[in-house]
């Protein structure tokens, strides 16, 4: 295999490290890593990070790992990539230290985006443990998760050249529905393992360069119960509960203190690459997804100002 395997990695540069701390570790249940010069990471399993957030103004993506199988295949493909006229370069080692990698190549997409290419990703010194999952994130042969960035302009033929010509991304399916008069969402999703999609690319209108990152959990609880967090602590949220049709993913959306958001979901179909067949879908949801800003304000206000009453008459027990 000479292709990515996995998205294992994202690097984020924000603004305000403390609101990103409290978002990841209190709101989202990740478990910090370790602390950095410039920021810190998280973790959502036994690797040493999967997200790593360093201090700057873009508020924004700034690097996305993908790990490949082994050197040999880290060779193979840089070969391949250079042939196509493609610049790569060697991480050194100081930079692979930083990434917890046994090597590391720098490439850059069609949009711009700047790609790690990585070997041997380690794994912490430290079990995973979260204060606040009831299960765990569902990483393993599916990666960290999954990541979707817009276009910004570039066409589907440059950049499905790179990721599935190069990369050795596979298409899932793609979604066009219009969102309003002369407003259309038109997506095309990409697998590299059995996750339906570790990126998808997006031709809509988006300040950033990613819409948003997606981390699943095993237990359909933890959903409501991180629903629930983000709600209590007045984050704001991008989407309401849904879910998708293509990868079935049961999740909401709540914003970043950057400003993209996280999906969290429950339920993430896999595809078997024997018998999946790509289709065109003309609607993002099955149900729900909703904008909801005028909807949680009114929520989040009312726990503010009415607090749960206590049990007894007129309270939640005494009214079963």
């Amino acid at each position: 295999m000479t292709g990515v395997k996995e998205l294992a990695y994202v690097v984020y540069e924000v603004s305000d490290l403390s609101d990103w701390e409290h978002f990841g570790v209190t709101l989202l249940g990740m478990q910090l890593g370790e602390k950095l010069d410039n920021g810190f990471t998280l973790r959502t399993d036994e690797k040493a990070h999967r997200w790593v957030v360093t201090e700057g103004p873009a508020d924004d993506l700034v690097r996305s790992g993908y790990e490949v199988e082994s050197n040999h295949s880290l060779d193979a493909l840089v070969a391949k990539l250079t042939e196509a006229g493609v610049e790569v370069t060697e991480g050194d080692a100081a930079l692979a230290a930083a990434r917890k990698v046994d090597r590391l190549v720098v490439v850059t997409d069609p949009m711009g985006n700047e790609l790690e290419l990585v070997v041997g990703l380690a794994d912490a010194d430290e079990p995973f443990h979260s204060a606040s999952l009831l299960g765990h994130f569902v990483t393993g042969t599916g990666g960290a998760g999954h990541q979707v960035l817009l276009s910004k302009g570039v066409s589907r033929e440059d950049y499905l050249a790179f990721y599935q010509g190069l990369l050795g991304f596979r298409i899932s399916d793609i979604i066009i529905e219009e969102l309003a008069p002369g407003i259309v969402a038109d997506l095309i999703f990409l697998h590299c393992n059995p996750r339906h999609h570790s990126v998808a690319f997006g031709d809509m209108p988006h300040p950033k360069k990613t819409h948003h990152f997606m981390v699943e959990v095993d237990d359909i609880r933890d959903v409501g119960m991180a629903w629930d967090r983000c709600l209590q602590a007045g984050q704001p949220f991008e989407m309401t509960l849904g879910m998708h049709p293509n990868d079935n993913m049961f999740s909401f959306y709540v914003k970043t203190p950057s400003g993209f958001a996280v999906e969290y979901g429950w339920g993430g179909l896999l595809i078997d690459d024997d018998t999946w067949e790509v289709k065109t879908l003309d609607k993002l949801n099955n149900w729900g997804h909703h904008p909801m800003q005028a909807e949680v304000a009114w929520l989040q206000a009312g726990i503010e100002s009415d607090p749960m009453p206590a049990p007894g008459p007129g309270g939640p027990e005494g009214a079963l």
